[in-house]
């Protein structure tokens, strides 16, 4: 028994990694397959060769995504932007959803942003327990100046799905500053724990420690 046991678990570690990654990824294709809906029926490629093409969608929207940034990263796509924010402005509901989004995207791709860039220890929710959380950046002055501290916001995740989250605003003094990659983090957040964050679970060795900025 104790060897079977042994085999079903060996087979599970082999199998189970595997079917999720074939899952998630065929997930993520159908999705961006469905882009294919953009192009006029008559024209899609199951019209014209007769079958379906899987991954097709996926290599149109990196088509779509490459040529609307080579329209748009110059000074005349820029001024086209302008006037469509412009106008955009002039809508209520559409303005704030639009405003909103933008700029947490150009915050999260900007090379220069600090969003998600640091690992932090906080100890959340109480003293003495501590959790992983991520520095999403500086908190504005006003709160700085309510609380009198210097104050860093951060996101704390929840496991095993860190899509959702806590933001906190934490003094600088109340954080340690970690060593370890955002994927690392994350790694240690999906396994709840299991996986260790240097991904070393035999040498036991913790992440480094450095003093926060």
């Amino acid at each position: 028994m104790s060897a079977l046991r042994r085999y079903i678990v060996a087979g599970l570690l082999i199998w189970v990694p595997l079917g999720v990654t074939f899952l998630v990824i065929k997930l993520l294709i159908d999705l961006m397959d469905r882009t294919l809906v953009l192009i006029p029926a008559p024209y899609r490629p199951e019209n014209l060769l007769g079958f379906k093409i899987p991954g097709l969608g996926v290599a149109l929207t990196v088509l779509v995504v490459i040529v609307t940034g080579m329209i748009f990263a110059n000074l005349f796509g820029r001024r086209l932007v302008r006037i469509w924010e412009e106008i955009l402005a002039r809508i209520p509901l559409v303005r704030w959803i639009y405003s909103s989004v933008k700029q947490i995207t150009e915050t999260l791709f900007s090379a220069k942003g600090k969003s998600f860039r640091k690992v932090v220890l906080v100890e959340y929710p109480r003293r003495d327990l501590w959790t992983l959380a991520f520095v999403t950046g500086n908190t504005a002055p006003m709160f700085e100046d309510i609380t009198g501290e210097d104050l860093v916001n951060i996101y704390v995740p929840t496991t095993p799905n860190p899509t959702s989250g806590f933001f906190l605003m934490v003094p600088k003094k109340d954080i340690i500053e970690l060593e370890m990659s955002v994927e690392a983090g994350l790694k240690t957040i999906l396994s709840t724990g299991v996986v260790v964050a240097n991904g070393d679970q035999e040498s036991g060795k913790l992440p480094k420690v450095a003093n926060i900025n």
